[in-house]
Formats: C-alpha cells, sequence, structure tokens
C-alpha cells in the first residue's frame, strides 16, 4: 500500500461522500481516492469520477486489483472500446492492448502526442493500468492543450480560429517503430497505409465546452492553405507552446495504478528513461466523436 500523505483536495458531495479529489497541478490532473474499480458501480458514482475527468481532464486511481475484464468495463462507462490494427493483444482480446517494454522492445512513444489524430474520429480517451513497474524511471507526463489555449495571446487564438490541421499517419512507420510486423485488414478504416484527416487547430470539447489547442507532433503534418514554409514554422511554434511544464502533470507508476485521459484536449509522453528494464502496461482506447 502506498504511504498516507497530505491530500490537497476536495470531498464528493451526496451519495459518495467517500470519494475524494486530490488536485496535483492547477492546469491538468487529480488522484480519485476512495473507489475500487473492481467492484460494481452506480450511476451516480460513476458520474462522480467522470466529472473529475471532465474537470482535470486526466485522473489517477491508485491500488486497483483488476482483471481483464474489469479494466473492460470500466472503459466501456466511457463508450465503445476500439481495436487497434497491430499493436500487441493482451490474451488475444482485440480490445485491450499489451504494451510491454523490455530490452527486446525499446520503448517508442517517448514524444509528445494525442492518439490517433489522423483518424476521422480520433479516441476520446484511454485506460491504462500498470501491470510491471520499473524500480525507478517509466513515468508520464500529460499536457492540457486547454491551458495551452489559454496560454496564447489573443492575437495568436484569433490567428489560429478557422485554421485546420492536416494530419497524417505512416502506418508502416508506426509498425517498425513498435517492433510489430501484422497484415491489415483491407476492409477496415486502417486501410490506407497512410491515413489522413483534417481537424480544426483550436478544438471545442463537446461536453464542456471549453477551446483546446489541437494539435501532434508526431501527425499535424501542415496547416491547410498556408504555404509550406509558413506552416511548418506555426506548427512548430505550437509544438514547442504545447511542451510548456505549467501545462503539465507528470505521474510516477506503481503496480495497480490506473490513468484515464481525455484525448480530446491533453498530449502525453511516456518518457524511456528506464530501458532496458521491464515495463508491462493494458489499456483500453474509447472510440471518439469528430473534432469540431
Amino acid at each position: 500500500m502506498r504511504p498516507r500523505r497530505k491530500r490537497r483536495g476536495v470531498q464528493v458531495e451526496g451519495n459518495n461522500s467517500d470519494i475524494e479529489i486530490e488536485v496535483l497541478t492547477p492546469a491538468i490532473g487529480a488522484v480519485v481516492h476512495g473507489v475500487d474499480l473492481s467492484r460494481p458501480m452506480s450511476e451516480d458514482r460513476f458520474a462522480a469520477i467522470e466529472q473529475a475527468f471532465l474537470d482535470h481532464q486526466v485522473i489517477f486511481l491508485h491500488d486497483q486489483n483488476l482483471t481483464k475484464e474489469d479494466l473492460k468495463r470500466f472503459g466501456r462507462r466511457f463508450g465503445s472500446l476500439n481495436v487497434h490494427p497491430f499493436l500487441p493483444k493482451v490474451d488475444d482480446d482485440p480490445e485491450v492492448i499489451l504494451l510491454r517494454n523490455d530490452r527486446e522492445r525499446p520503448p517508442a512513444v517517448n514524444v509528445w502526442h494525442s492518439d490517433l489524430t489522423y483518424l476521422p474520429k480520433p479516441p476520446l480517451g484511454a485506460v491504462l493500468l500498470a501491470r510491471e513497474i520499473p524500480d525507478s524511471g517509466g513515468d508520464t507526463l500529460w499536457a492540457s492543450m486547454t491551458a495551452a489555449y489559454e496560454g496564447l495571446s489573443g492575437e495568436m487564438q484569433d490567428r489560429l480560429s478557422g485554421l485546420t490541421g492536416v494530419h497524417r499517419g505512416s502506418l508502416a512507420e508506426y509498425r517498425a517503430a513498435l517492433g510489430e510486423n501484422v497484415e491489415l485488414d483491407p476492409n477496415s478504416e486502417w486501410a490506407d497505409p497512410n491515413p489522413t484527416a483534417e481537424h480544426p487547430l483550436i478544438r471545442t470539447h463537446p461536453v464542456t465546452g471549453r477551446k483546446s489547442l489541437y494539435v501532434s507532433s508526431t501527425d499535424t503534418r501542415s496547416i491547410k492553405g498556408l504555404e509550406p514554409e509558413e506552416s511548418a514554422a506555426l506548427l512548430d511554434q505550437l509544438f514547442r507552446h504545447a511542451e510548456t511544464p505549467e501545462f503539465q502533470v507528470r505521474f510516477r507508476w506503481r503496480v495497480g495504478d490506473v490513468a484515464v485521459w481525455d484525448n480530446r484536449c491533453t498530449q502525453h509522453y511516456a518518457t524511456a528513461d528506464y530501458w532496458p528494464k521491464r515495463r508491462t502496461m493494458h489499456r483500453v482506447t474509447v472510440e471518439g466523436d469528430r473534432p469540431y
């Protein structure tokens, strides 16, 4: 068990008074205490967790003893689960991704990004469970793109309003980096080896109504309607701005920790400082909607 420490947070009122929200930074991140995800959960109780998720954009729950089915059941409270085309799966379950890094499989996501922005409907978010953690290192950072938008000057906000980013993936590059080599279903949304989608640079959250910067250094390739040099310079400026420490929270994992993040308004970065030690995570991804 974790040692107890002083919490900076609030109690949830009503029938969920045993739930406590510990705020980690002003911009992003909170720990939800008093919840066992392996137990049945009422709608009212889930609503308190979902509100923390919306308020803080990434939430963490400690000391969770979950089966694969528990993880899926909790993920489905947020929406339908996504099936990734080539990442390895836990027990061949198409909905549960196995993220395993060791000497033979070096980490490859130590870059700031938002997941799958090259799809017409990028994921709503994801639930990540720590199974094996190195004795040091392997932290994950999240950044609030709402805070990033609010940190822009009014002039820059006006400049970006109405502009569209062109997002393009390279599945061959991703598979090579991750050490996976499988054939893709030619009838699926993944059939295109270089999938492309267009999304607004300023995204409005469909639930909270808050605006956020919507770019990803891995996949936002250009800005529609701008000359290539102007597009590249502006995107580089936005990528660097999104990395501002005041927009971030850093989470140190322990076995049994769960993270739930809102992919619509965050970026994340998985540090690779632990390699070649082993790190194993299980993940479910929640389907999303078209950004606007």
